[in-house]
């Protein structure tokens, strides 16, 4: 077996060379072996730096490929995640994206999408790129004022006399300032408050030793994460308020039931004490009926 390794080897760089991104079960079937075979030449392929290895899983394996063949991974995009190929689809749009404006989900997601999200600082700003656009193309005026556009308002389309033209000017420059001033206070007061619930659940699975697996659904007031708990995955639903209530709970295990997972509920308070009494009592619960 020793002396057929590089021949092995070569046929397997021949193969990727031809296909480009494989997984090791095409890998097994080309040179006629098991998956477990094929996995251990590709294993010292990615030792001597001969092939790569992708972040992104198709099921539950990456892809190895060539230095070089990056782009080919781009067809595998529709295997990302639900937040991850929203932030894959933005980034690919807009090709940089400033990691301070983005929503809290976005940005944890652009850390994870490695094969796609390049990050460089400008300014002691983490600036993220499509992977496919060099970095030397980053352009912090336009991304400034994309980001600063005013709000379009229907007033502004009306005609005006012509005797009034300067005046109308002055207006419409003070009211879109106005505007432009007041949106960015109310998206920043925004983002402080989702940024800040966001942290607080993060730091919340990291003290639990929890795996954050995925973000399901991300809004103002509830977070709905996949997480793994010793190899279990389950559903986490968090609630930015300090009192949970039955509703709450009912409300969490409907969404939980979608997954057909286990879940965990958290919130900001502290449970109440006949809520928690509830829980306790249900907890080996066989059923409930009624006499006829």
């Amino acid at each position: 077996m020793v002396q057929d390794t590089p021949l092995i080897k070569s046929k397997i760089l021949s193969i990727l060379r031809t296909k480009g991104p494989c997984l090791p079960v095409h890998i097994a079937r080309e040179i006629e072996s098991d998956i477990l075979f094929s996995s251990a030449f590709l294993s010292e392929l990615v030792s001597e730096k001969r092939v790569k290895l992708s972040y992104i899983r198709v099921g539950n394996s990456p892809l190895y490929y060539l230095p070089g063949q990056e782009p080919m991974l781009e067809r595998f995009s529709n295997y990302l995640k639900s937040k991850e190929k929203e932030a894959f689809l933005l980034l690919k749009e807009k090709e940089f994206l400033v990691d301070s404006k983005q929503a809290p989900a976005i940005r944890v997601a652009l850390r994870e999408i490695r094969d796609f999200a390049v990050p460089f600082k400008n300014n002691e700003e983490i600036i993220w790129r499509f992977f496919r656009i060099p970095e030397n193309q980053f352009n912090v005026g336009v991304i400034r004022k994309e980001e600063e556009k005013p709000e379009v308002l229907d007033i502004f389309d009306k005609e005006e006399p012509q005797n009034n033209v300067e005046e109308v000017k002055e207006e419409k420059k003070e009211k879109t300032e106005k505007v432009k001033t007041l949106k960015k206070q109310k998206t920043a007061k925004k983002k402080t408050k989702e940024d800040k619930f966001f942290n607080k659940i993060k730091e919340f699975i990291s003290k639990k030793s929890l795996e954050l697996v995925d973000i399901e659904s991300f809004k103002k007031n509830e977070i709905v994460i996949r997480i793994r708990d010793n190899s279990k995955e389950k559903i986490l639903i968090a609630y930015n308020k300090k009192k949970i209530t039955e509703t709450d709970i009912t409300k969490a295990g409907k969404k939980a039931s979608e997954f057909d997972l286990p879940y965990i509920v958290v919130g900001l308070g502290v449970i109440p004490k006949k809520l928690e009494n509830l829980i306790d009592a249900l907890r080996n619960i066989s059923s409930i009926d009624q006499i006829k």
